[in-house]
């Protein structure tokens, strides 16, 4: 399958949303700084250690919101207990301050809009158009809002986000449990699926799940890191697959 770059078994494509899809990893990002770093000035002061774009490519990216402040904590030598998802915004509880970036992130969703990345939508239009099945497989539990938002919902054929995985008590990544059900929800094995991630721990769960080709997507100058943590190839831009032209000023 040389016109889509992918080797000639591969039957569908899963994808993650931020940061592959859509232009919301940025957003993401910016969210969890605002919430970390007002937990860590509070409970070290003005001279605490703030949040950086380092923190959130190994201990939060493509993680669940409660899994990402968990790992986070825990790389500070601090820790909250739990709480339950029903916990207000900003309550002392990991879902509390969980709950807390994901109203900042609405925020800044609703102040600046949603936008995708134009190359990967051709991509996956070619990809439907020679008969590959896909799926959208991602942490947020906003992801069905974020698809309705660019207009791309019809592009997927299934869609195990963060809604789903609570319900079906899937653990997120960098464990393969949704990329997998994204694969039998389609009704391809994991062996005839491509996992397309830009996040380290997507790249662990593509590995782990022994998929049949895995894409690094790197937005952010971490070739390396993806390639270490399991891509089979890397490229800035998904439209360098086909040799169409890549997306204009990247990101």
């Amino acid at each position: 399958m040389t016109d889509l770059g992918l080797p000639e078994n591969i039957l569908a494509c899963l994808f993650d949303l931020d940061g592959v899809v859509s232009r919301t990893a940025e957003v993401h990002a910016a969210a969890w700084k605002q919430a970390f770093d007002a937990f860590l000035r509070e409970r070290d002061g003005a001279d605490f250690r703030p949040f950086t774009e380092a923190d959130y490519a190994e201990y939060v990216d493509g993680r669940p919101r409660a899994d990402g402040v968990r790992t986070f904590l825990a790389s500070r030598g601090a820790g909250l207990p739990p709480g339950t998802p029903d916990d207000p915004p900003g309550a002392a509880t990991v879902h509390g301050l969980a709950r807390r970036k994901n109203e900042l992130f609405l925020e800044r969703i609703r102040g600046g809009g949603v936008e995708a990345y134009e190359g990967t939508l051709r991509y996956i239009e070619a990809v439907r158009a020679a008969g590959l099945r896909t799926a959208v497989v991602s942490a947020s539990a906003n992801c069905r809002d974020v698809l309705r938002a660019l207009g791309a919902e019809h592009l997927f054929d299934a869609r195990v986000d963060g809604v789903v995985a609570a319900e079906r008590g899937l653990p997120g990544k960098p464990h393969p449990d949704t990329f997998l059900a994204a694969a039998r929800d389609l009704g391809v094995p994991p062996g005839r699926a491509a996992v397309f991630e830009d996040a380290l721990a997507g790249m662990d769960a593509g590995r782990a799940g022994r998929f049949g080709y895995v894409v690094g997507v790197d937005r952010a100058g971490r070739s390396d890191a993806l390639y270490a943590h399991g891509a089979d190839r890397v490229v800035t831009d998904l439209a360098e697959l086909t040799g169409g032209p890549r997306e204009p000023g990247g990101r």
